[in-house]
């Protein structure tokens, strides 16, 4: 098993992750240009959403701005677009990330990730990733019965930093849970835009630009 915070500290910019264990969610966003980084998170009814700290300041709000978290008949949806929203109208996980693909936000081709969180305590994990050379979309999706106390399973958008970023590649990674503090505190600070924690229903929401 993999140190969470150690995965995170070793990598200035994995872009955006979900990490699902038995009792809790996190869900966090890192930025490189200004656009992405002038925002936070802010609680809804049923979820959150991102939200521009300064609006005179936004560029392009198509891929910035979304409901990262949906609260659905299904269960929970975690997810890094308006992806979420599709698994919410259309009822259904795998029928609605397969009507979907990878964001066209050339050169990187952001993948989508998505998570769907089982009142059973079962969760799914998936992927639309480009494929290089064709530009199909590869979708991966990952299903898991549970997880031992203290574990959980990380997903996020790229392998690391670069001119062109790398999309994940793999299965997800098995990684301990620490305090969300911890993996606040683990995020490159000058990347690091907000962390979502969800631990056994009790949400706390961590802003660069409100200070945490």
């Amino acid at each position: 098993m993999t140190d969470f915070t150690a995965l995170l500290r070793a990598n200035p910019y994995p872009g955006r992750g979900i990490a699902v264990g038995r009792d809790r969610v996190y869900y966090f966003i890192m930025g490189r240009s200004e656009n992405s980084r002038n925002r936070i998170f802010e609680a809804t009814a049923g979820g959150i959403r991102t939200r521009a700290f300064d609006e005179g300041r936004v560029t392009d709000p198509s891929l910035i701005i979304y409901h990262p978290v949906r609260d659905t008949p299904l269960g929970l949806v975690v997810g890094n677009g308006d992806q979420t929203d599709t698994v919410r109208d259309m009822g259904c996980w795998r029928r609605a990330l397969l009507s979907r693909e990878y964001e066209p936000d050339a050169p990187h081709y952001t993948p989508r990730i998505t998570a769907l969180l089982r009142p059973d305590g079962s969760f799914e994990l998936s992927i639309l990733k480009r494929q290089d050379g064709s530009g199909r979309c590869l979708r991966e999706f990952f299903s898991y019965p549970g997880c031992e106390e203290g574990t959980g399973y990380f997903l996020s958008t790229y392998q690391g930093d670069g001119e062109v970023l790398p999309s994940f590649a793999g299965e997800p990674v098995e990684v301990t849970m620490p305090a969300p503090e911890a993996v606040w505190a683990a995020l490159d600070a000058d990347n690091r835009v907000a962390l979502y924690a969800n631990i056994r229903g009790g949400v706390r929401l961590f802003n660069k630009h409100l200070g945490d």
